[in-house]
């Protein structure tokens, strides 16, 4: 750091801040620093391989895009040979049976009064459809699901997935995120026996053939010039006022225009100021426990075309298991010779959850589930705790929101990624890295952010860059 003083500040080296440092190197501006806490890039987008030589992400991962540009910072990460292509597929396993998702889409595999209970609620809610806008996410899913399938699956599933109660949750995030069952296709489903696995925007993504998803990261992070990067160094304290930070072992650092991508809340803890820390302590969020267990041999023939299987019922902790070495064989040490499987765990203040014991539970259920033999040789086991896992979309999270971004923009800091915006509905790698290049277009040019204040916009459309309301 040649001064203590810079234009642009970031705060935070994940997706969201290296997005917004490469935007600024392609518009020639290098007077810039990325002051990142740990001694690497990519934030929750990070990889880690454990003593065996297992790799393992920071949950379940996988690249696919609403833009073009993102596109072309994925190729310029690794040429083809460096990715490899797959077809997603995303299973749930509940009574006893490996199901497609999306569940109301393939109906026809349910038991014979699981399956009328899921149809007569359908038919109900579509009868008794009102147009009375729901309070909240649980009033959502009831009206739009019917009894049967919100009681078999989307209240619990919902519930061991966010770890709040559906209730204290807004719905107008939902979007693209959750399949709305279409009464043609469920009936068709179940008349004609046929499977639907093909929904969603990520029907098909890439991996990358080595490294983990945070190999990515750390390619992106390489093309920042060292002169602009401050790793291992923590945010003390923020004077939002004299537009300035205290860097833990650099001493203050001024700034001209501040881009974070820390927790929200975080940062106005940091502040000191009543007005953001107040509001800022009502942000709900969920950590997450991410539990790695690598195995000798080969995973059974059930789990060798499987990505991702979802877990509604109680009899697990967990509410995803990825099979991470189908994603790609350099995730374990020895590919052919070893397989992998990595489980997600949710917990807040209304799902507590006792680290000392999660992994032990985990693989209890993994065998309950018959994902893994009790014979199974067990190589490792790996397991970390995110703080901050999923950005809740709470109630009342907009107009809060709105009033901490008008405080902290009116002073030049602007809040944007995962946490930073903490708007789920836009926090894949896509969306992250997207509001870094987007907040830099505004403070240059006075473009408008797209990604962050019109969701459901950039999340309809795969997005030229620029966009055309840009150039309109």
């Amino acid at each position: 750091m040649a001064s203590g003083h810079t234009r642009y500040l970031i705060l935070g080296g994940g997706p969201c801040g290296i997005g917004a440092a490469l935007r600024l190197l392609e518009l020639g501006i290098d007077d810039f620093l990325l002051v990142e806490k740990n001694d690497y890039l990519g934030g929750l987008a990070t990889s880690f391989v454990d003593e065996r030589g297992f790799t393992w992400d920071l949950g379940g991962h996988v690249q696919f895009s609403h833009y073009e540009k993102f596109d072309q910072y994925m190729d310029l990460a690794f040429d083809s040979d460096g990715w490899l292509e797959h077809e997603r597929q995303s299973w749930i396993y509940q009574y006893g049976r490996y199901i497609p998702y999306p569940l109301q889409l393939n109906l026809h595999h349910l038991p014979d009064d699981k399956k009328w209970a899921c149809v007569s609620g359908l038919l109900h809610a579509a009868r008794n459809n009102n147009g009375r806008e729901p309070g909240n996410f649980r009033e959502w899913i009831q009206a739009t699901f019917g009894k049967g399938l919100a009681d078999e699956f989307m209240l619990p599933y919902n519930f061991k997935v966010w770890a709040h109660p559906p209730e204290s949750m807004s719905y107008e995030w939902i979007g693209e995120r959750v399949a709305v069952p279409d009464l043609d296709k469920v009936l068709k489903s179940i008349c004609l026996n046929e499977d639907a696995l093909s929904w969603g925007p990520n029907n098909t993504f890439r991996f990358p053939r080595r490294g983990g998803t945070g190999a990515i990261w750390k390619s992106l992070g390489a093309r920042i010039p060292a002169a602009c990067l401050l790793i291992n160094s923590e945010i003390r304290s923020l004077d939002v006022q004299k537009r300035r930070v205290t860097v833990a072992g650099h001493g203050s650092l001024e700034y001209d225009a501040l881009v974070n991508t820390m927790p929200v809340d975080r940062l106005c803890h940091l502040s000191g100021l009543a007005q953001l820390q107040e509001p800022a302590a009502e942000f709900a969020y969920s950590s997450t426990h991410v539990i790695g267990i690598g195995l000798q041999g080969q995973p059974p023939a059930i789990l060798r075309d499987k990505c991702w299987i979802y877990f509604p019922e109680n009899n697990s902790p967990y509410y995803r298991v990825t099979v991470f070495s189908n994603y790609s064989p350099a995730n374990t040490p020895r590919p052919g010779e070893t397989w992998s499987l990595m489980a997600e765990v949710s917990e807040s203040t209304h799902k507590p959850v006792n680290a000392g014991d999660i992994v032990e539970l985990t693989l209890a259920a993994l065998r309950s589930d018959g994902l893994i033999g009790e014979t199974d040789r067990i190589l490792s086991r790996w397991h970390m705790r995110l703080e901050h896992g999923y950005p809740t979309p709470f109630r009342g999270r907009d107009a809060r929101l709105d009033s901490i971004h008008e405080y902290l923009e009116g002073r030049s800091i602007y809040s944007r990624g995962r946490f930073g915006g903490w708007k789920y509905e836009v926090s894949n790698q896509d969306h992250a890295f997207m509001q870094g290049m987007e907040i830099i277009e505004r403070l240059v040019h006075e473009y408008p952010e797209l990604t962050y204040s019109r969701p459901a916009l950039v999340n309809a459309r795969k997005n030229p860059f620029p966009y055309p309301e840009w150039l309109s």
